[in-house]
């Protein structure tokens, strides 16, 4: 199978900039995006031989998730859980014969840290509904999770220690959640692989330079990391301040 991840930041403008000439050539199997930025009747997209599911966010024109798969899925469920009121569009789990699939955009704990309580909190709550999935068949877990892991995900750790994204407590979240028997994709198959990134400033030339950071990931169940053919990371591909991340993974 062949599954790509992307942070559109707003898909009527990516649509403008090539997204559905990637989209045919990439032939995905499943697509998922993050950052869709738009409400219900706001585009049309012709994706023939996809079934389409969207999560919009109640503010108009932020966050939002859209996942587009080929084969029909047995159930799909917005949101992270029954006891965590979601408003934002962030999630969206397709339930298919052998595995879950899980999109999600992370909430971003924001510059001056003033979402990183609620972040936290969301991290928590989301490790408990992957857990519940994880007992049922195997999860793929993909996004935009917004967090550098490692200091190798990102080109300049040392200032950015503290930051958004590179907090301890996010960092933490992650190792948490790979401890309870998950992989990183990318960093299970490229484990030294350095200045490959999904994420850059807007800001003149960071971009030309590479002044990135890896914050897009496809997490899958141990029971899966064997099964892991490739991962592709995008880098030449515009159209967003990210880049696409394909998975491709026998099941």
């Amino acid at each position: 199978m062949k599954l790509v991840t992307w942070n559109v930041n707003g898909i009527r403008a990516c649509v403008k900039k090539g997204f559905v000439d990637f989209f045919q050539q990439i032939d995905a199997d499943i697509f998922c995006l993050q950052e869709t930025k738009l409400q219900e009747g706001q585009i049309k997209l012709e994706l023939e031989g996809y079934h389409q599911f969207w999560n919009y966010a109640e503010r108009k024109g932020y966050s939002g998730t859209a996942v587009f798969t080929k084969e029909k899925p047995l159930s799909v469920h917005y949101g992270i859980g029954e006891d965590f009121e979601e408003l934002e569009g962030r999630a969206i789990t397709l339930e298919f014969e052998d595995f879950f699939l899980l999109n999600v955009y992370t909430p971003n704990s924001k510059r001056d840290l003033s979402r990183l309580s609620y972040r936290v909190e969301w991290e928590k709550q989301l490790k408990q509904y992957i857990l519940s999935l994880e007992a049922v068949k195997p999860v793929i877990y993909c996004g935009d999770l917004n967090v550098a892991h490692q200091e190798i995900d990102l080109k300049n750790p040392k200032p950015n220690i503290g930051n958004s994204g590179f907090t301890t407590e996010e960092r933490g979240e992650m190792t948490s959640l790979l401890q309870l028997g998950f992989v990183d994709s990318f960093r299970y198959l490229y484990p030294e692989r350095t200045d490959v990134y999904t994420w850059w400033s807007y800001m003149a030339k960071v971009r030309e330079r590479n002044i990135g950071w890896r914050i897009d990931y496809f997490i899958v169940s141990n029971q899966l990391k064997d099964n892991i053919s490739d991962v592709n990371i995008h880098c030449d591909v515009m159209g967003s301040d990210h880049c696409p991340v394909q998975l491709e993974i026998q099941i």
